[in-house]
């Protein structure tokens, strides 16, 4: 049997030069995910000083240079910059004549498909949209985290296959979006992934007030297990007072989140009528249940609205 090792990466040809404009948490991750892949990253811009930070770290000895030269130097440019920002950027960059025929412009944003582009489209560039389903930390981790990631990906169709590829050689699992479709996709992923920061900061803080030393390593367990289940199952996986239609524990909650997090109060019982819903509607929760349930839910909704006053 061979004992051969597998040649490093590192050692190949670099088929194109990369850069990124933009050196948020997102593209210097991107780029030493594709120098991992064997292109050679040349450029990177940033403004602020963990931008560049950042780029320190993922590019060693990739100069930081100004978005027009990024684009100068690199056969295939990222445009990490906020979503905001991104319309902006690509129309100046078009209008000062930095973007050159045949480059891939490829920008990060969920929100966006490839009509952004447009204005580089016309000065003769390949647009492509890579959207990375992750959360970013701006460390090293992220590179690894690439692997098996999901992308949402837009592009014309003759640039599909380009930006598939793309997609593979970092490591991540690309998904098709339609261009009319990017703005619903996005609004699910930050329901699922902001939203759920949001709502794991809250149980700790709450678990904290309750004099739990460690909530972290209390909801870890849990909170996997509720996730597995969830992405396993959908709405089979419900459980808790909300599924059951206990009403009497239910205001409890609420009563307890008006006296020490009345802060919390307004998206507890948002998700408890979201849950109480699904509930009912996959046959979970007993009608005959939830006539009381729903009503505590009301009261604590008048009584938020009270306190508010």
């Amino acid at each position: 049997m061979s004992t051969s090792q597998q040649p490093d990466p590192r050692d190949r040809p670099a088929r194109l030069t990369v850069g990124v404009v933009g050196a948020g948490r997102v593209g210097p991750a991107l780029a030493a995910s594709l120098q991992l892949a064997g292109h050679r990253p040349v450029a990177v811009s940033g403004v602020s000083d963990a931008s560049r930070r950042r780029a320190a770290q993922l590019l060693p000895d990739v100069p930081l240079v100004p978005p027009a030269e990024v684009l100068e130097r690199a056969d295939l440019v990222l445009l990490t910059v906020p979503d905001d920002t991104l319309p902006g950027l690509v129309e100046g960059l078009a209008e000062t004549g930095a973007v050159r025929p045949g480059q891939l412009l490829v920008h990060t944003s969920g929100r966006y498909g490839a009509k952004v582009l447009d204005p580089a489209l016309r000065a003769g560039a390949l647009p492509l949209a890579l959207h990375p389903a992750m959360t970013f930390t701006g460390t090293p981790v992220d590179v690894q985290r690439l692997a098996g990631c999901s992308f949402g990906v837009t592009a014309p169709e003759e640039l599909r296959l380009a930006a598939e590829a793309l997609v593979i050689e970092m490591g991540g699992e690309p998904e098709w979006i339609a261009e009319e479709m990017r703005p619903l996709y996005h609004a699910a992923l930050a329901l699922g992934a902001n939203h759920l920061v949001t709502l794991v900061a809250q149980s700790m803080e709450l678990l904290r007030e309750a004099g739990v030393a460690a909530p972290d390593r209390m909801l870890g367990p849990l909170l996997g297990a509720a996730l597995d289940n969830a992405l396993r199952s959908g709405d089979a996986a419900l459980t808790g007072p909300v599924a059951r239609g206990d009403a009497g524990t239910v205001a409890a909650h609420v009563a307890e989140l008006r006296e020490h997090a009345p802060q919390t109060v307004a998206g507890y019982l948002a998700m408890a009528r979201a849950t109480a819903d699904r509930a009912l509607a996959h046959g979970l929760l007993k009608p005959e249940l939830a006539e009381d349930l729903l009503g505590v839910l009301a009261t604590g909704t008048n009584g938020a609205e009270g306190d508010a006053r």
